[in-house]
């Protein structure tokens, strides 16, 4: 976390010169208080400046990146990460040589990683956005996948007036099923149970 400590005849002027070091918003930042400002005798023999710690708060981000450094280094591999935003979610896409082991068998070992990293993520930042992690695509190959098991079961449903339930996916998984029927004129989609074992239900619509 970057930090630095300084000096002003008064806490709110050694924040706002902190700030102005670093570069950021008061919002984004964590003040202690190392020394109170004292007047001194008759305001001058003795005297001295508040001492404050401005530390600039880890983001979301910050804090996920971290993580999936070091469990990829712990594990002996060589990963470049890139990032991407949108309004709800952080998109991790990790990538590299032989990350099979990243990904696990159906992906378990990727849902496992990224609930860890929502989890750490989350108790370092309010901010709401939910953290996906891909890992050489793998989660775009399995939505393609999703889309067009969505598409045929949605058909089925159709034809049949019969609702259907798929597996339980995660929460990322089931909106990729969500959005992919939104506008059909002939199903709705909503999603039930519990978590881990939540579903989507796709039915015919009335």
């Amino acid at each position: 976390m970057k930090s630095l400590e300084k000096r002003g005849r008064s806490v709110e002027e050694a924040v706002s010169a902190a700030l102005l070091d670093l570069g950021v918003r008061a919002e984004q930042v964590q003040v202690e208080v190392l020394e109170e400002p004292t007047k001194g005798l008759f305001g001058l023999i003795g005297s001295r400046d508040a001492l404050v710690r401005v530390a600039v708060k880890e983001t979301k981000e910050d804090v996920a990146r971290r993580l999936l450094q070091d469990v990829s280094r712990t594990i002996g591999l060589d990963v470049e990460i890139a990032t991407r935003r949108d309004e709800d979610y952080i998109f991790f896409d990790v990538k590299g040589d032989e990350l099979g082991i990243l990904i696990g068998r159906r992906g378990q070992t990727l849902d496992a990683l990224q609930y860890l990293t929502n989890l750490a993520a989350s108790r370092a930042s309010s901010e709401k956005q939910r953290i996906v992690v891909d890992v050489e695509g793998y989660r775009r190959r399995r939505e393609e996948t999703l889309q067009r098991l969505a598409e045929r079961l949605a058909d089925k449903v159709r034809r049949s007036g019969q609702s259907m339930a798929l597996e339980p996916m995660s929460a990322h998984e089931r909106r990729v099923i969500h959005l992919a029927l939104q506008n059909s004129p002939y199903v709705t989609t909503y999603s039930e149970g519990e978590e881990p074992f939540r579903k989507v239900v796709i039915d015919a619509k009335r």
